[in-house]
Order: structure tokens, then sequence, then C-alpha cells
């Protein structure tokens, strides 16, 4: 089993070192969890004016805060975290990583921009990773990303037994007692690839924007089975590698019975 923790931050936009200092005592905080997953931008904040606010947070995975938060992991932990990116190519990108003692496993840039974030950043042009780990093969996305049916299949099809997903989800009038829709989504996600999807989202309030709040792990069978508590985290142990085996019952085969050729 993996012990999974989401912990959901409130960064402060303009305020870095607040942030960076939260990161820190996150990571510092993991001991004897496997995967720890922190939010969208989580060492930024989200509501920027402008790409030239963004950009003046933004960092390169060779940043020496990057090396303090790999510097900080506890033995056997790998972490996902977002971050505003500046890439070698000197546009600012909506990115998360993920890394262990080690250094950086994999970073990826958002490809699917929601709103004003289109203003902000740049998308993605590389699919989401999937990255082999001792805990199983792990798929990398930020928010937004989820929404898109084709492109969870696509990470499933490549054999990725969790999808981690730092997010900042804004708050959304829904029924009372409903879950938050991007919950709903994440849950079809996971059913229908018979993949773990561990989503964690913001709080707080930023610049008059409130968020759901909604931070969820749900397993290979599509069943939430940790939501956040009054600490702010979400945790618990999954079998990362039990929706391996695609089939269901003895004539269907969820990758298998598709037809590509009539879609």
């Amino acid at each position: 089993m993996t012990r999974v923790r989401c912990r959901q931050l409130a960064p402060r936009i303009g305020e870095p070192d607040y942030n960076h200092a939260q990161i820190l005592e996150s990571i510092r905080a993991s001991g004897g969890v496997d995967l720890l997953v922190l939010p969208e931008l989580a060492s930024s904040g989200y509501m920027f004016h402008d790409e030239a606010e963004a950009r003046s947070v933004a960092m390169t995975p060779a940043d020496d805060r990057v090396a303090e938060w790999v510097e900080a992991v506890p033995q056997d932990t790998i972490v996902a975290c977002g971050y505003p990116e500046l890439g070698d190519d000197g546009v600012v990108y909506n990115s998360a990583m993920l890394f262990d003692g080690s250094g950086v496993l994999a970073n990826y840039r958002k490809v699917h921009l929601w709103h004003e974030e289109n203003t902000v950043f740049r998308a993605g042009d590389e699919r989401a990773p999937v990255v082999d780990t001792r805990l199983g093969r792990l798929g990398l996305m930020v928010c937004y990303d989820l929404e898109f049916p084709e492109y969870t299949r696509n990470v499933a099809m490549r054999g990725a037994d969790a999808l981690v997903v730092p997010t900042n989800w804004p708050l959304v009038e829904r029924p009372e007692g409903e879950r938050p829709p991007e919950v709903v989504i994440a849950q079809a996600a996971a059913r229908t690839n018979k993949m773990a999807v561990i989503c964690c989202d913001r709080s707080g309030v930023e610049r008059g924007q409130e968020w759901n709040e909604g931070t969820t792990v749900i397993s290979h069978e599509g069943w939430v089975v940790a939501e956040v508590d009054a600490s702010g985290a979400a945790e618990c142990d999954l079998d990362l590698q039990a929706g391996r085996d695609k089939r269901i019952g003895p004539h269907n085969h969820l990758f298998e019975d598709r037809r590509p050729d009539v879609y």
C-alpha cells in the first residue's frame, strides 16, 4: 500500500518567501508518506494581474528554491508541486514537477489553460508524462487538463497507475450535498480507466477569488477514499497498482473494447 497525502495550502500572491516556507514545511512534515501532492502554483499564488507579474515570481527547475525542496524530501517520499516556470525560451508556463530526494523526476507544462491563464501563460506542447517510480507509474497533469477525457485516457493507456493533479479549482455553485463538478469528473476518469486520481486543491481567498477546497483522493474504482480534513490534508493508504488489470468480468476489457474506427 502507498501512503498518500494531499496538503491543501493557501499561497499568497506577491509573497514568494511565505509560499516557499509553506512548501518546505509541508515537505519536511511528510515523513512516513510515500506520495505528497501540493496545489497548482503553490509557490506563487494564482490570481496574477498579467504575464509580467507571473514572470516576476517564475523560476526554473534548476532554481535554488527547488534545490531546497529536493534537499528537504524525507527518504522514500515523492512530491508533486505546481509552480510558475520560466522556460529556457523565456516564456512563462503553468507547470508542475515531480521530485524526490534525488532530484526532479519530471517537469510538465499545463497543456489546457483555463480562463485568464491564457493571458498570463503559454500552453505547454508536450503530453503529460508517465514516470516509473518505486511506487508505480505516476502520471502528472495540472487542474483543467483533467477535464479532457481523451487526455486522461491517453495517460492511462501509457500505463499510469495513478494520475497526480495539482489544482486550483475556483469556487462554483452546486446543489446542496453535491461534490464539486471537478471531483465528479475526476471520479469518472478514475472509473473509466481503472486508474487512481489524486487531486490537491488550494484554500484561502486570493484577490476576491474563493476556491472549492476540493482536495480528493479517488481509487481506481472511482470511489472517493479521502477528502480534506480540518487540518487541510487528505490522507489515506492506496493500492496504486490495483487497477493494472483492465478486464471487467470475463467478456470485457476497458481498452480492448474501444472502437476508435467508429468514434
